[in-house]
């Protein structure tokens, strides 16, 4: 069998077919798969990622993964006692209304809610160096399992979290779609670690906000693991990524057309946590929009020009000290950071360029306010570049 691209190690274990039990990566690294056993067996999380299948279990160690830098033992206790910092909070403005109802959201940056129980939460998936982040490492792997399913499911909080969906809009595919907003994702908090990183927390799938429009806030297995797994991969092949802590999954349902043929089929509810400095993005300054000339949309702040000026003094100053700190004057301090921030992400998709990868949704409500790769939803990779005068051969996954 021909070698596998480094970036195409992480598909095989999406993959239901009965595949042979061990490829080989670029590296000539063996990718073994191994059969599921049952739940509850114990595994050693300290340098390998880990994903319990309906049908396989995968093994494998990506390029530079390395030793999570953190040996403490994970216990209750060092749960309760994270260290969490709600910056964001604090410093830009929130809903005053606690109605968790589909609605325009004036004024405001984040909305107040509260995750939606899951029944029975079921680990699937977790990244010991994606976790050390927070300065959660565990050296029992049953005692591991249950905190993360009941924790990161949503149905615990722990001490500090102050759960809450972001407001922005966003052009999509080139139109100004209006109000959008965390529709499905919860921030829960900002974690400050041992070395004094800042790390926001947030469950994808975690239930209704008030930006879910018709949708029912939920995620599935299938993306979960999509997601987990490509937040990891991107990460570990150098390029600028949001970080995926892990994936549950559990026995509540809800219903999903997978092929858009009017034959919906239930479909496990899965949350996958995402750890990132920030989940702000560029669509979040586009809730000061006025009213757009080709689609008679407008950003639900339109008019709130302190609004912006607290988020740009927000962001600036915590994400991008070293242009705060050399520009007194805010005219030019601004025009530094988007300049900044337009190279970084230019870089951005040079880099995704250089193994392949296709976001799907390259919309300014997809796009990091501090150049990360962010939000995995229809993207996939170019197994073959082949050019044929100005055209491209793309997989049918892309």
């Amino acid at each position: 069998m021909a070698p596998l691209f480094r970036h195409q190690w992480y598909r095989l274990v999406s993959q239901h077919a009965d595949l042979p039990h061990t490829y080989k990566r670029s590296d000539n690294a063996p990718l073994t798969l191994r059969r599921y056993s049952g739940r509850g067996s114990r595994w050693d999380v300290s340098n390998a990622y880990h994903l319990k299948h309906s049908h396989y279990k995968a093994v494998a160690r990506p390029v530079g993964m390395g030793t999570s830098p953190i040996s403490s033992k994970a216990t209750l206790a060092s749960w309760e006692s994270l260290r969490l910092d709600n910056l964001a909070l604090r410093s830009l403005p929130i809903d005053s209304s606690k109605v968790n109802v589909p609605r325009q959201v004036p004024g405001a940056c984040f909305s107040m809610v509260r995750p939606t129980p899951v029944e029975n939460p079921q680990l699937v998936a977790f990244s010991a160096p994606a976790l050390a982040l927070l300065g959660l490492v565990s050296e029992d792997a049953n005692q591991w399992e249950e905190l993360l399913s009941e924790y990161f499911s949503g149905n615990k909080l722990f001490p500090g979290c102050e759960p809450a969906a972001h407001c922005y809009c966003g052009h999509q595919f080139g139109n100004f779609a209006g109000q959008l907003g965390d529709g499905a994702a919860m921030y829960l908090g900002e974690v400050i670690n041992d070395q004094g990183e800042r790390w926001e927390i947030q469950l994808k799938g975690a239930g209704p906000t008030p930006y879910s429009r018709q949708a029912d806030g939920r995620k599935v297995l299938r993306s979960s693991i999509r997601e987990f797994l490509c937040s990891e991969a991107m990460f570990h092949l150098g390029i600028p990524t949001t970080r995926a802590g892990t994936c549950v999954t559990s026995d509540s349902v809800v219903l999903r057309d997978i092929f858009y043929d009017g034959n919906a089929k239930p479909e496990r509810c899965s949350v996958v946590l995402r750890i990132a400095p920030t989940f702000i993005r560029f669509g979040s300054f586009e809730i000061f929009k006025p009213t757009d000339e080709f689609t008679g949309r407008q950003g639900p702040s339109v008019g709130r020009n302190d609004i912006r000026i607290q988020m740009l003094d927000y962001v600036i100053g915590t994400f991008y000290p070293e242009i705060q700190k050399a520009h007194a004057d805010k005219v030019t301090r601004n025009a530094a950071f988007f300049k900044e921030i337009t190279k970084r992400t230019a870089k951005l998709v040079a880099e995704w360029q250089c193994v392949g990868f296709c976001h799907g949704v390259l919309n300014t409500d997809n796009m990091s306010i501090v150049g990360l790769t962010i939000d995995y939803g229809p993207f996939g990779f170019l197994d073959r570049n082949v050019q044929l005068g100005q055209q491209y051969l793309f997989s049918a996954e892309t």
